[in-house]
């Protein structure tokens, strides 16, 4: 059956949310973000529907700039989501989402480049309009994600994204059926507490919740861990020491983890210089075993030029390695791998459609290629409920990941940001992912280090709540002062 589908109108609300513990990564440290819902009025075949999209929106990730502030960065955030919303009302009808997400994608890069946005901004605008329009066409056809996926109502043309897919449909190279329950990859922050004698006084947090990396692996069981690096020997080698010493007792030697470069380095002689410094150290041969993959150690501006690249691929003992912050245009996958990375990760606000094309690449290289080792990553900022987190969580399921980075539990107080009243929704229908705390609010629930994610799959998009956006901040009367209040 065909559809015609036109998207009405756009309302962006913000809610305002504190970390309960500052989270340093790269050049910034999270504090405090506003958290944007976009919500969406989609007529789909005279009727109307509608869908949300939510994400935060962080420090120096789109744009990792020394030079420009938060407010700076806010403002260009702004300015891509709304130029993207604007562009989608004003397409005019179209025959399935992916020709919705189509055209902006195509208008919005041409816009961005004439003010020298760069793509990965760029797209965080498109990506919060395509989440909101599936899940406002997954709602309308009462169908979840999964099988919207699989049977192709989405209209996804795998080849205008990677053409060496050819006629390929999403269902001939993703699994059968979406994972439901996936492994918690934990994030060992830059300024995160490893033991609770690391916890100055002063420093420490009375709610409810672990702190401390030791404690966090006995509350959550957990067994998986991405390791941030700063990219100094002096100080990493005695952190990763130390780490080791941790993740060994605390899992009993059931463990995996990566390594997060966070673009520390601008050549490949930069980055094998510390690695070798890792990997020359007896006492971290056990630990480094367990090594899965190492994230973006290069600077985004030079990790798919020249000659960086050059270098990359003469790098005979290179460990496994993927993109991330250098995974902003549709082309990027195919250059990393023929640069010699072994891949991508995924995150929804790099785009839906684009992440979909990629792990139907990376599948597709896998069966058409051993020679080497193709990685489809799933990497978390601070991503939380009760709309942002799920949604990742249902692409990551789909996809077939079986471990994702996830930290906003950790790094926000669960749903304690939210009214009660929303709180108990999600609880009860999402009861699964979710669990009271026993001081009463609702948070993420990590058994023997896992997530369930049953409710998730069998919702349109993840989320099976329906958002009630009205009472917060319109986006047009926001103010950045608000965050310090």
């Amino acid at each position: 059956m065909s559809n015609t589908i036109a998207v009405r109108e756009f309302d962006l609300r913000v809610l305002n949310m504190r970390t309960r513990i500052p989270f340093r990564y790269g050049i910034a440290t999270l504090e405090a973000l506003p958290h944007l819902f976009v919500r969406v009025t989609l007529e789909l075949n005279g009727a109307v529907h509608t869908g949300t999209a939510a994400d935060g929106l962080p420090p120096k990730w789109f744009t990792k700039n020394p030079d420009t502030s938060f407010e700076d960065d806010l403002g260009e955030m702004r300015n891509v989501i709304e130029n993207a919303c604007g562009l989608a009302t004003g397409m005019g009808r179209a025959d399935c989402p992916f020709d919705v997400w189509r055209e902006v994608y195509d208008r919005q890069t041409a816009w961005a480049q004439s003010r020298k946005y760069p793509p990965l901004l760029a797209s965080f605008g498109v990506s919060l309009v395509e989440r909101a329009v599936i899940d406002a066409f997954c709602k309308a056809k009462a169908t979840p994600f999964s099988a919207a996926l699989r049977a192709n109502t989405l209209g996804i043309r795998l080849n205008e994204i990677h053409p060496e897919l050819a006629s390929a449909r999403p269902s001939d190279l993703l699994p059968q059926q979406p994972l439901r329950s996936v492994i918690a990859r934990h994030t060992v922050g830059l300024g995160d507490p490893l033991t609770e004698s690391d916890i100055a006084a002063k420093d420490k947090v009375d709610d409810g919740l672990p702190q401390s990396l030791e404690a966090c692996i006995r509350a959550y069981g957990l067994t998986h861990f991405k390791i941030k690096l700063c990219g100094d020997a002096n100080r990493d080698l005695p952190r990763l020491r130390q780490l080791a010493g941790i993740i060994r007792e605390q899992t009993r030697g059931e463990f995996a983890f990566t390594l997060d470069g966070n673009e520390q380095f601008h050549s490949v002689e930069g980055f094998q210089k510390l690695w070798q410094s890792v990997v020359d150290d007896s006492s971290l041969q056990p630990f480094l075993d367990k090594l899965i993959f190492v994230e973006q150690p290069f600077h985004r501006d030079v990790a798919l030029a020249e000659p960086l690249v050059s270098s990359l691929r003469g790098w005979d003992q290179r460990p496994p390695m993927i993109i991330d912050e250098s995974d902003g245009t549709l082309d990027a996958l195919p250059r990393a791998l023929a640069s010699g990375y072994n891949g991508t990760s995924h995150k929804n606000c790099k785009g839906i459609f684009k992440g979909i094309a990629n792990a139907c690449l990376i599948a597709h290289r896998k069966k058409t290629d051993a020679s080497r080792e193709y990685i489809l990553s799933g990497e978390d900022l601070a991503n939380v409920g009760p709309v942002a987190l799920l949604q990742d969580l249902a692409a990551a399921a789909n996809f077939g990941i079986p471990h994702v980075e996830r930290n906003g539990h950790h790094y926000f107080r669960g749903l304690s940001m939210f009214a009660k009243e929303t709180q108990e929704t999600v609880l009860s229908c999402h009861g699964d992912l979710y669990c009271r705390h026993e001081l009463g609010f609702v948070t993420l629930k990590i058994e023997a280090g896992r997530i369930e994610l049953g409710s998730v799959i069998d919702a349109p998009f993840g989320c099976g709540v329906e958002m009630q956006t009205e009472g917060l901040t319109p986006l047009v009367e926001w103010k950045f002062e608000s965050l310090r209040a």
